[in-house]
């Protein structure tokens, strides 16, 4: 992601208020630092904090000195200070450095713990690198908590928390080791997923047309390929589920409109009333008018 995304976000904007706290994946976070030092000649000296100060630099250079090691900080460098790091920044003093900031707290819940942090690790644990390159959307979630604050509108609120919970989680990528990223997803989650978005598409097109072709191709899936895992995942062929959907839906109809059985059998996906009353006697045994008649019931 291009740095410039944070060099045009750098009009300092104060959070507070909008982003105070939350909760990242089973830690509870607190907001406590946000800002920006514009590329300048500048040091702030040796001193802690009881919480996670992280800056981005966006521009220049400088070095970054923690418990008196000190390390070489340039634009597209990310670094951190944990709670209790003695630390200070000093820019070049020839071309300065800009950064953006920002700093939280994090407490484990009762479904995460200090002693077991998984991918947390990069900010828990005090062997983990202080410096890192793996920016990721670091760059675009500050722009975009930037642009938000300083042009609120509607959702701003919801908006903001929920950048600030990625900030949190892309830092602790930033800082986490490779295995500790690594996430297996479940194969049969996109398959699950494939068949409810055809499911869907059923539902919300029963006045039209509808092909198997044009079903498979919510879930860019082959015609064949979609019908045999539709039945599969079902237990119903994908036609099937269409009539009983659009036969369910007439009978819902019937019951709840006064709409001529020609009018029901149109917004079921029939547009003549003789095949639709031909499929519906078939289905509950009844045909259209004796059903509505009926409330429903059949009486034998």
């Amino acid at each position: 992601m291009s740095l410039d995304q944070v060099a045009g976000a750098t009009t300092f904007v104060d959070l507070a208020g909008l982003l105070v706290s939350g909760e990242v994946d089973g830690f509870a976070v607190d907001y406590l630092s946000w800002g920006f030092y514009e590329p300048s000649v500048w040091r702030n000296y040796a001193h802690t904090h009881s919480f996670y100060e992280v800056c981005l630099a966006y521009s220049g250079s400088g070095t970054f000195t923690v418990d008196g090691a000190t390390h070489r900080i340039e634009a597209g460098t990310v670094f951190v200070a944990r709670p209790g790091d003695v630390h200070e920044i000093i820019s070049d003093p020839e071309h300065g450095l800009g950064i953006a900031f920002w700093g939280f707290t994090l407490q484990p819940t009762g479904t995460a713990t200090a002693s077991a942090p998984g991918w947390w690790s990069g900010l828990l644990r005090a062997d983990r690198p202080l410096l890192s390159t793996s920016l990721g959307s670091l760059p675009v979630l500050i722009a975009a908590l930037a642009a938000e604050v300083a042009a609120p509108r509607s959702g701003v609120s919801e908006q903001v928390r929920a950048l600030g919970a990625a900030l949190v989680i892309q830092t602790a990528r930033a800082f986490a080791a490779d295995e500790d990223l690594a996430v297996t997803l479940d194969p049969a989650a996109r398959t699950t997923s494939s068949v409810a978005a055809m499911e869907r598409y059923l539902a919300d097109n029963l006045e039209r047309t509808i092909q198997v072709r044009d079903v498979a191709a919510v879930a860019h899936l082959s015609s064949r390929h979609a019908a045999r895992l539709f039945a599969q995942e079902t237990g119903e062929p994908l036609m099937a589920m269409l009539r009983r959907l659009r036969l369910e839906r007439g009978a819902h109809l019937l019951l709840e409109t006064d709409d001529p059985i020609a009018q029901v059998a149109r917004q079921c996906g029939y547009p003549e009333a003789r095949p639709f009353i031909t499929a519906f006697r078939r289905r509950f045994g009844q045909p259209p008018g004796a059903f509505r008649s009926n409330g429903g019931t059949l009486h034998l």
